[in-house]
């Protein structure tokens, strides 16, 4: 193209709102004060741990675990509330009504045991329908609506459950009280098994500081620990943010987005346990890469200057840089540095797994290319080999296998070969980050000239308007939501400890693209949720 200007696709992205925030603000908390918030968080752990032995009550145990999961607690309390699952599985349920029917079917699909949706079947009238007598008992109506979202294939019940409920809350937010109404509002916009749970905990503490059941003592818990976490959070993140600057690649290539604290949020929805704190970091970095990719191919190289950055990847070699435009050098090599580092993380019998990752970077970026000339040549694919590639493209299938990197002896080898297999629940939690994404798009992507989406695709293959199109795409979403849950309650390959990577993965699509692209556009509701989760702490 000598002597020819080389028309980009589209201009500058936005900058990162944060800047060096976490380096600049965050210091390492006072040793005596952490010390003390340590030392009264343990006793309370004790004290509550006490109150699983002595809650015989079926209905009093399943709102303690309740109360406990959403307050972010129930990684302190995996044996207690295992063996709390046991007895309430084993109860005596005929009687329960509406809220103590829900709750059970919910807190055990949560957690992989099976119930059979027809235990909802006795709410029904004659004809079929839910009882009218129901539309009062708002508190059970809000506990089957979130029940029913833990829904798989084949169960209408909980179909018409999620209809029926959700109409009788809607018409119910006049006339509700708090804390009921927050509740109801929160669960409406987002049922509680898809939310972001770091989030949701965040929120649910002063919803239950003012219920009137509340234990003081598993609310004074909540609390320290959530600033517990959110110190190692934030200390965390300071760490990504002075490896980010460092490896200065989003002040070089101008066009890209610069997202290193929104990509660790994001991870932070996958998994925010303590434990998990190498994993964060070197999820963070991958998908923190995997963000520049993708403005490369989408938003700024020309066709040529992708295959042949392509063509380096499938090599992975320094010498391939070489053949790489003189732009993308320097990204090339980082990223090539960049898992050098990862690969030091990790122990002499773990770092077989960076191979299974770079193989599906290459595949990634492979995918990438395809998409990039299909724009060029205006080729609108089927929607089975458009979604051939552009569940590839999310990007999701390379992070689920990097958040298992650093997860330790629960990810094993054969956890690495069935994640490369590209299973049922990878291929769901793809589809529902490919649905969202092209059913609520950026403006920026609006503007771009890029690969057809699923929606096009899905119109010319089906000669569908718009609107038609939408809903049977909506359809689509919820069957993969359904996929999960099946996968959920029947996984056997993998332990559930990694298929929850996978459901969390999904979880932070259902944040980040319920209405707009707030990744790109991170100025808005992202900022705000980030600030309530890592920057503000909550009033002891």
């Amino acid at each position: 193209m000598e002597n020819e200007e080389i028309v980009r696709k589209t201009s500058k992205y936005h900058s990162s709102v944060w800047g060096d925030y976490f380096i600049q603000h965050i210091s390492p908390t006072l040793d005596t004060a952490k010390e003390s918030s340590v030392k009264r968080a343990e006793e309370l752990k004790e004290q509550i741990k006490k109150l699983f032995q002595e809650t015989s009550d079926v209905s009093e145990l399943m709102n303690l675990v309740d109360s406990i999961q959403l307050l972010g607690l129930d990684y302190h309390y995996e044996k207690e509330i295992n063996v709390a699952l046991s007895l309430i599985s084993a109860a005596d349920a005929k009687n329960f009504g509406l809220y103590e029917t829900s709750l059970r079917f919910r807190l055990l699909r949560q957690y992989g045991f099976y119930l059979p949706a027809d235990v909802f079947n006795r709410f029904k009238d004659e004809e079929g329908n839910f009882r009218s007598t129901l539309n009062e008992d708002v508190k059970g109506l809000l506990s089957l609506y979130n029940a029913a979202y833990l829904r798989i294939h084949g169960e209408n019940i909980l179909d018409e459950a999620i209809s029926f409920t959700k109409k009788q809350l809607v018409s119910s937010l006049g006339k509700l009280e708090q804390p009921l109404l927050i509740l109801v509002s929160l669960f409406l916009e987002t049922p509680l098994c898809r939310r972001n749970r770091r989030l949701l905990t965040r929120k649910y503490i002063p919803i239950y500081q003012v219920d009137k059941s509340r234990n003081d003592a598993i609310l004074e818990l909540a609390k320290l620990d959530f600033n517990l976490l959110q110190s190692l959070h934030q200390e965390e993140l300071k760490k990504i943010s002075i490896w980010w600057n460092d490896l200065a690649l989003a002040k070089s290539l101008t066009f890209t987005r610069d997202r290193v604290v929104e990509c660790y949020y994001w991870i932070l929805t996958v998994y925010f346990e303590p434990q998990y704190s190498r994993a964060r970091l070197i999820s963070t970095m991958v998908i923190s890469c995997l963000s520049l990719m993708d403005d490369i191919y989408d938003n700024y190289s020309i066709l040529e200057e992708s295959q042949l950055l392509t063509e380096a990847i499938q090599r992975w070699e320094p010498q391939a840089v070489d053949q790489v435009p003189e732009y993308l050098k320097d990204f090339y090599l980082k990223l090539l540095k960049t898992f050098r580092e990862i690969e030091n993380e990790l122990e002499s019998d773990e770092k077989y797994r960076i191979s299974f990752l770079q193989d599906m970077i290459k595949a990634l970026s492979r995918s990438f290319f395809t998409e990039a000339k299909w724009g060029i040549e205006k080729y609108v694919p089927t929607l089975e080999e458009h979604l051939s590639i552009s569940l590839i493209t999310t990007g999701y299938p390379v992070l689920i296998c990097a958040s298992y990197i650093g997860m330790g002896l629960v990810a094993t080898k054969e956890a690495f070969e069935w994640v490369a297999s590209f299973p049922k629940i990878i291929k769901a939690s793809s589809l529902i980050c490919r649905l969202m994404d092209d059913l609520n798009p950026s403006e920026l992507e609006q503007e771009r000239d890029l690969a057809a989406s699923t929606i096009e695709c899905f119109m010319k293959q089906y000669g569908m308007d718009e609107k038609e199109t939408y809903k049977k795409l909506m359809d689509m979403l919820e069957d993969a939501w359904k996929d999960h849950n099946n996968e959920y309650l029947n996984s056997t390959l993998v332990p559930r400890l990694l298929i929850e990577r996978a459901m969390n993965f999904s979880r932070a699509m259902e944040e980040f693209y319920k209405y707009t692209d707030t990744y790109s556009s991170s100025k808005t509701m992202m900022k705000d949720n980030i600030s309530m989760v890592l920057v503000e702490s909550v009033p002891i």
